[in-house]
């Protein structure tokens, strides 16, 4: 697990909008998608995440692929009437904060 405080200064995730979207359509069950990149910091955010919500929703974390917002996790058909929101993490808007 990496630490967050690494990948907020290299990394804007724009986490305040995840955490406003949770919020507004009052989502319990969050499945975060993320590429390979962030995979590592997948927990960090999970735990940050979770901190803010204070325990209005959970979180999945989809450790499978993830090649863009056309790779939608496939095979959890007996998830999905639980799951609320998937937020798909991407790497078009991570542009290092230099």
């Amino acid at each position: 697990m990496k630490d967050f405080r690494e990948l907020s200064k290299n990394y804007n995730l724009q986490l305040d909008k995840v955490i406003d979207k949770i919020r507004k359509e009052k989502a319990k069950l969050v499945l975060l998608q993320f590429p390979d990149g962030l995979k590592p910091y997948a927990v960090s955010i999970v735990n940050y995440l979770r901190e803010k919500i204070k325990g209005k929703a959970e979180f999945l974390i989809w450790f499978n692929s993830c090649y863009g917002a056309c790779d939608f996790p496939v095979g959890i058909d007996h998830l999905k009437p639980k799951i609320d929101m998937t937020i798909q993490f991407g790497h078009n808007s991570l542009m290092p904060n230099y």
